[in-house]
């Protein structure tokens, strides 16, 4: 969006209007340089500043990466854990159930035997 300058009156009545003319040509010029300038400095500083989010984005990710990884193992390791205490709490059950059917069984066999059938 170009921007002229523009003079007062009395400067282009004290000067003339070519003197005036050509200063004028020269602030918009100079303008127009240094706008230039400006934006190619921003397109700069937009694309280093893109490589540098789009570093730590990877570097983020990298590292996020990793974690879940440890995280996985870490899961499978409780997981292998709890199947083991599981397993062995059931060995256990089995064992204590054929004891106290054993028992039962048992007493049951013993009151048969020791009550005469009437």
């Amino acid at each position: 969006m170009p921007v002229t300058a523009k003079l007062s009156r009395k400067f282009y009545e004290r000067f003339g209007d070519e003197i005036t003319g050509e200063l004028v040509d020269w602030f918009n010029a100079v303008d127009t340089t240094y706008q230039n300038h400006l934006r190619e400095l921003n397109d700069l500083n937009w694309e280093r500043f893109k490589a540098h989010l789009d570093g730590e984005i990877n570097s983020l990710g990298s590292e996020l990466r990793g974690e879940m990884t440890e995280l996985r193992a870490e899961m499978q390791a409780g997981f292998a854990q709890i199947r083991l205490e599981m397993e062995r709490f059931r060995s256990s059950m089995l064992k204590w159930m054929f004891v106290y059917w054993t028992a039962t069984i048992a007493a049951i066999l013993g009151f048969l035997y020791t009550v005469p059938p009437r």
